[in-house]
């Protein structure tokens, strides 16, 4: 009997039956939005070099190969660009979960602050403490990867999450990439934007100011999708480049809706940044009608959805199931156990009419009591 991720990451069975429970009110476009999300679901694009997606879910290890994982006492080293956002615990709570259950000891955690300059660092103290696993998601391409093919070269398996080094290659430099289906997610996000503003409005979108592979994709996808609602006009579109993200995307979000006066949407990449927009929103009054989509599934975001205010929907990824993926792979990288070079969980719609079902196919848990609370 095969292990693999009968607990930790559902089927896509399991996700098209929540969908079939989320309700897209009826409107004068002629697109089936519930069947466009479930097509999304089941085909995730490729990754950044072309790479065909392998489903997490395909990932297995057998019992005797499990056992022979532990026998080996491995280390890892989780090389986090930052730690404080719910995506990113977590993702590092199913890292944790899957090493555990591999017997791999966790011999650090580092949290550069999004500064590639101090990912470099950080990567350098971690390789004097000789782990035999690596998992990270690079701060910046470019400028970390000079210290990731160091550690490759010094013999550290490197598992990657959302992007690898520049010029790194799969098979050779690293183990495989891990990613969310991102540009699914954005698709989802301009779906959900379109299914509240019944298929009319002026939006304006605040993308991440930044290199990565995986929140560029995730315009990529917004973009497509909404060009399917010619009645939906892109005004704006200004980007966060953080650390803070919150504070910026507030700044971003207030300005549009001060230059737009009839804007009544806005995307923003992920949650934290959202969270700002949030806060521009209930700053200048904005009305009810705003409709907010993002990405991802954070406790502030969700928790005004369940109120029924401005966040309407967001294309989650599966940050626990994307974690515990990474420690798999990692199971791979010692046995020598070849490994698909492209890892993919698919995207994962959410409204307030799946929130709370939603919630542990993402997070891993079961949603927070303040969530359920708010609920009702």
């Amino acid at each position: 009997m095969s292990y693999h991720f009968r607990k930790s990451v559902r089927t896509l069975a399991t996700a098209a039956a929540l969908l079939a429970g989320v309700s897209f009110a009826h409107s004068a476009y002629a697109i089936d939005i519930t069947q466009q999300i479930s097509d999304i679901e089941k085909h995730p694009a490729p990754g950044p070099n072309g790479e065909p997606a392998t489903l997490a879910s395909d990932l297995k290890l057998t019992p005797e190969e499990i056992e022979q994982i532990k026998a080996k006492h491995a280390k890892a080293a989780i090389v986090m660009h930052y730690t404080a956002s719910d995506w990113a615990k977590a993702q590092m709570a199913g890292q944790k979960k899957a090493l555990d259950e591999l017997g791999i000891e966790i011999v650090a955690v580092t949290d550069a602050g999004y500064r590639a300059e101090q990912q470099v660092a950080d990567i350098e103290s971690v390789m004097a403490l000789k782990p035999d696993i690596m998992i990270s998601v690079p701060a910046e391409q470019s400028a970390t990867a000079a210290a990731y093919k160091k550690a490759a070269e010094a013999g550290i398996k490197i598992v990657f999450l959302d992007q690898t080094g520049a010029g790194m290659q799969a098979g050779k430099d690293y183990v495989s990439l891990v990613s969310s289906d991102n540009r699914g997610m954005g698709k989802v996000a301009a779906l959900l934007m379109a299914q509240a503003l019944e298929g009319k409005g002026e939006v304006g979108l605040i993308p991440h100011a930044s290199d990565l592979f995986a929140t560029k994709e995730r315009v990529v996808g917004f973009k497509e999708a909404i060009k399917d609602f010619p009645d939906i006009k892109v005004v704006e579109e200004s980007g966060v480049g953080g650390p803070n993200f919150a504070g910026e995307a507030e700044r971003v979000a207030s300005a549009m809706l001060t230059a737009h006066p009839t804007l009544n949407g806005i995307w923003a990449v992920w949650d934290v940044p959202t969270e700002g927009v949030l806060s521009a929103a209930r700053s200048v009054g904005a009305s009810t009608d705003l409709v907010i989509t993002t990405c991802d599934l954070g406790v502030n975001i969700s928790l005004d959805m369940a109120k029924k205010g401005y966040v309407k929907g967001t294309g989650s990824q599966r940050p626990y199931g994307a974690g515990y993926a990474e420690g798999i792979l990692a199971g791979y990288a010692l046995l020598g156990k070849e490994a698909p070079p492209y890892v993919v969980l698919p995207a994962l719609a959410v409204t307030r009419d799946n929130l709370l079902e939603a919630w542990p196919l993402s997070n891993g848990d079961q949603a927070p009591g303040i969530l359920t609370s708010a609920m009702n």
